[in-house]
């Protein structure tokens, strides 16, 4: 199992081992590790690792089921679900198997049927259950995996309703199908198994943990089937923890060790954001924090934080005042205020953090994405913190667009401004140039709170104004943002939103 909560990856066979990141394989680098693999093994023996893996996982998260119908696809998926049931019937289950009508099915998966057969599996091919299963039985889903590239339709698309509609709890194989295996998006939004369990099988996918993924995917688990695989050939990775980028504090150091931060936002009527942010900056380490509200009839001090330092708008635009060597959040609540202040913040910020309506400035002003250009030129580092509908809007597509792609979305903005992106979401992504893309596993949809993005701008400033690179600010500041909302449900007994300021003192525990 991937846990978000904590850093380790439970195998099916209950082993631990302690983890930070976790390689995730797209379809053709899974699809070539299954080839290579199957070369150097009998026939048939990596499916009936995945049955047999499948079939105890499913002996031990649904022990009292006695009833269990398996909805089997066409292929090599199906035939992995066969294998499973002739495990389940061996072990003194009613097992049921809904096989698709097809052309002549795979040699693994027509191995597998008869096999299921010999075993004394009821092999039909409706695609309903013989009879209505309820809450203590057990459905698995073995329709698809990572072989769908259409939407279902037909007999697939009236076992995948089945498979929803029904009141037993559903374990997916390999990954719920209808869910896209590289950017966890639905191939249609009516159509995917929403699953309380998935085991992956082989290697882990990106979709399982971004987008829709983390819905439809329930808890994950993960076999490896007995193979290993080249970590080289992974197109992401699953940040599962990030505590060793924590920076030291030595005794001799002082404030001035650790940065100046200049959080600049807050328009009027959203003062709010920009002192979320600035707080949140605080709350992370910075030495100095100095908040710019952009709206001139903001008060001059924060009473509950009368450590944050008040600066005047004059003071973005004054010589004297180092932003060459201090860490700029900018945007936070900006409004159409911030568009006339980012030319000279771009041009004189040592660190740049773009977040909200900063980037939708940049996204409407082909002058301000030149600047931008040019700052990546003179070696500027720069993070961009966008949402979706922000993202798109930089990118000139819809936010669909982006929602289904969603780490070449990340990977395109990275590589356009020669900056860190944090693209937010369930499953936040991060990618640089010439970095290997992570998928943030921490977080839930208690942080779908007005603010919280604002504290996640600030702690990322915060953190990276202490001498972080621009990246590994972004992988501790993006993952304990979402460990401490993940902490903080564990302390509810009805989990619900988490407001911007809770988070900012969850965030300090």
């Amino acid at each position: 199992m991937i846990d978000a909560a904590m850093p380790w990856a439970v195998l099916d066979d209950g082993s631990q081992r302690e983890v930070e990141r976790l390689p995730l394989f797209g379809v053709a680098a899974t699809r070539e590790l299954e080839t290579e693999a199957a070369c150097t093994l009998p026939p048939h023996t990596l499916m009936q690792r995945a049955g047999g893996s499948m079939a105890r996982l499913a002996l031990a998260l649904a022990p009292h089921a006695r009833r269990i119908w398996i909805a089997a696809g066409p292929g090599n998926n199906g035939g992995d679900g066969l294998e499973a049931a002739a495990w389940l019937q061996r072990a003194g289950k009613q097992v049921t198997v809904g096989w698709a009508p097809s052309a002549p099915p795979p040699a693994d998966a027509a191995a597998a049927g008869a096999r299921a057969r010999a075993a004394g599996v009821t092999l039909v091919e409706s695609s309903t259950p013989p009879a209505p299963l309820g809450p203590d039985d057990l459905a698995i889903d073995a329709l698809f995996g990572i072989g769908l590239t259409r939407a279902p339709a037909g007999w697939a698309l009236a076992a995948l309703r089945s498979l929803n509609d029904g009141l037993a709890p559903v374990l997916s194989i390999d990954l719920p199908s209808g869910l896209d295996a590289e950017q966890g998006s639905l191939l249609d939004e009516n159509a995917a198994v929403q699953a309380r369990w998935t085991l992956s099988l082989l290697t882990l996918k990106p979709g399982l943990f971004t987008a829709q993924g983390r819905d439809h995917a329930g808890q994950v688990w993960f076999h490896d089937l007995g193979v290993h695989a080249d970590a080289s050939r992974a197109s992401a990775s699953l940040l599962t923890a990030a505590s060793t980028l924590w920076p030291a504090r030595r005794h001799a150091q002082h404030k001035g060790s650790f940065g100046d931060v200049w959080v600049v936002g807050g328009a009027a009527g959203m003062a709010g954001a920009a002192l979320l942010a600035a707080r949140a900056a605080l709350a992370a380490g910075a030495g100095r924090v100095h908040w710019v509200p952009l709206d001139p009839q903001s008060p001059t001090l924060d009473p509950m934080h009368p450590e944050l330092m008040h600066r005047p708008l004059d003071a973005l635009h004054d010589a004297r005042m180092p932003l060459e060597n201090a860490t700029v959040v900018c945007g936070c609540g900006g409004g159409d205020a911030v568009r006339e202040h980012l030319p000279g913040l771009i041009a004189r910020a040592g660190r740049l953090l773009l977040d909200a309506d900063a980037l939708n400035a940049v996204a409407a002003d082909p002058s301000l994405t030149r600047l931008l250009e040019l700052r990546a030129g003179r070696g500027r580092a720069t993070l961009l913190t966008p949402h979706p509908l922000e993202a798109a809007r930089l990118l000139g597509l819809q936010t669909a667009a982006v929602q289904s792609a969603r780490l070449s979305a990340a990977d395109r903005l990275a590589q356009r401004w020669h900056a860190t992106v944090v693209l937010k979401g369930s499953g936040s992504v991060i990618a640089a140039p010439g970095e290997t893309t992570l998928i943030n596993a921490s977080g839930n949809a208690s942080l779908a709170t007005a603010g919280t993005g604002d504290v996640l701008a600030g702690w990322i400033g915060g953190l990276w104004a202490q001498g972080l690179s621009a990246r590994n600010a972004a992988l501790l500041g993006t993952h304990t943002h979402g460990a401490a909302a993940d902490a903080w449900c564990t302390r509810q007994a009805h989990p619900g939103p988490l407001a911007a300021s809770a988070l900012i003192a969850q965030l300090r525990r």
